[in-house]
């Protein structure tokens, strides 16, 4: 008996706070307790959308993600209070950790600025998962569907298939388009690329034959060189969406239509380089 009370008090003493293996013990009870309430956040978040669909998706996404990382601070904050050799390192590092965060909050001036103007991006909603945005970029103007706003950074698609990534606190300062709630009556833009040696004059009249017999003469708003790049020369065609045709449909009828068009015309038979159309 003497020996299993020995045993006991032995155990005891390796799962106290103080020593080694009880620091490692409590440190995996503290990470199981995290990863379990973050599942539970995410999967009680997803509950919320699938029975209001109402509630924005945005605003969950950026609370799951501001939450998820709550949660791992207030953890590592309660596991730091529990050790007692943290907790004594703590004291000793007080007056350098204030110095630390002066210098940390220096160095990480922009990261921070994202931060904030995600939380200002959340609580004001200038824009949401999904809409449409014209931002300025350093490749010029991009259009683009929203399609993550994380705590650092919105991502933006484009018709195109590339990503447009812009730090929170750029997509919250500068002045953007949210074509989202104009596009009922706003032109319907195509990008279309030729290559810098093809005929555009021939282009843009091709273009705009092609978008006469889709539409009719009244609805095409003209074909403009937008810009020159070294290889290609853009264009963009813009016409008026018909009141009973689908601004998507439409959209992937011309494309089509251009595409087979410009490659029977040969618009860019002497050049490596071919038409695209977006």
């Amino acid at each position: 008996m003497r020996d299993l009370h020995i045993g006991e008090l032995d155990l005891l003493a390796m799962v106290k706070p103080d020593s080694f293996i009880g620091a490692l013990l409590y440190l995996l009870i503290f990470v199981f307790i995290a990863l379990l309430i973050g599942r539970l956040l995410r999967a009680a978040l997803h509950a919320a959308v699938t029975r209001q669909g109402h509630i924005d998706r945005t605003t969950l996404t950026f609370l799951q993600q501001l939450c998820t990382a709550a949660i791992w601070v207030v953890m590592l904050i309660l596991y730091a209070h529990l050790i007692p050799v943290l907790r004594s390192m703590g004291t000793a590092l007080l007056a350098g950790a204030s110095i630390a965060s002066v210098v940390i909050g220096l160095a990480a001036q922009s990261t921070l600025g994202n931060l904030i103007a995600g939380v200002s991006i959340t609580i004001y909603r200038p824009f949401r998962l999904g809409d449409t945005l014209q931002v300025t970029a350093p490749t010029g103007t991009e259009t683009g569907s929203v399609e993550a706003i994380s705590l650092g950074y919105t991502t933006l698609r484009t018709g195109d298939g590339r990503l447009v990534v812009l730090p929170n606190s750029v997509a919250a300062s500068q002045v953007t388009i949210n074509l989202s709630h104009s596009l009922a009556g706003a032109p319907l833009p195509i990008v279309i690329r030729v290559s810098r040696d093809a005929d555009v004059a021939c282009a843009r009249q091709l273009a705009q034959r092609i978008a006469r017999e889709a539409v009719g003469e009244k609805a095409v708003l003209g074909c403009f060189l937008t810009r020159i790049e070294a290889a290609s020369a853009v264009l963009e065609l813009r016409v008026q969406v018909p009141p009973d045709a689908g601004r998507d449909e439409l959209h992937s009828r011309l494309v089509s239509a251009l595409a087979r068009r410009f490659a029977e015309a040969g618009v860019d038979a002497k050049s490596p380089v071919r038409s695209r159309f977006s």
